[in-house]
């Protein structure tokens, strides 16, 4: 499995861990991705911290929600809700993103079920994020698919990353990447 790691603010502060030692941690487990999430920032404290990420980072570097961040990093991932506060309709959301951060960006959505899965897979994806395989303790999260994710990837036409409550031991036919956050800590 490919790792896409989640580098969310507030479990650094929690943690009393630097975005350094996230980024070295995310090195030593080879992930191929980090996606930068905060909540609670202003864009330009957040885009501080993604040129920092970047000064350690030259693996692919995603902002988590915040689009018109795109320049400063590889992609974009947006969540359901923050799509709906764009647009009602999330088809032109996306589209929306899409034109403001261009085609060379990735662009990826949380999805949960199928019927999310079956409308990202009419969109101009690069891949979706799946979830919540488990509980976290980064999110409160309502619907948790355990087993079931893995069926369900195969449903889409983008590439897969596993969400939610995933571990580095965690295995699946149909997915891309492992999405792990506070998991990176605890190895």
């Amino acid at each position: 499995m490919r790792l896409y790691a989640l580098c969310d603010q507030n479990s650094l502060e929690n943690r009393k861990l630097s975005l350094e030692a996230f980024v070295s941690l995310a090195k030593k487990h080879k992930a191929e991705i980090i996606q930068y999430r905060n909540k609670t920032a202003d864009l330009e404290t957040i885009k501080k911290k993604l040129i920092e990420i970047r000064e350690h980072w030259d693996g692919f570097l995603i902002i988590n929600d915040k689009y018109t961040l795109a320049s400063f990093c590889d992609g974009v991932h947006m969540g359901q809700e923050d799509l709906l506060t764009l647009d009602p309709n999330i088809e032109e959301a996306i589209k929306t993103i899409r034109t403001i951060i261009g085609s060379d960006k990735l662009l990826g959505i949380s999805t949960h079920n199928l019927q999310e899965i079956e409308l990202a897979n009419k969109m101009d994806l690069n891949y979706i994020g799946l979830g919540a395989f488990k509980q976290t303790s980064t999110k409160d999260v309502t619907n948790i698919l355990g087993d079931e994710l893995d069926a369900l990837a195969a449903f889409s036409h983008h590439k897969v990353a596993a969400i939610g409550g995933v571990r580095l031991n965690d295995s699946f036919k149909n997915v891309a990447y492992l999405v792990i956050g506070t998991g990176l800590y605890e190895s």
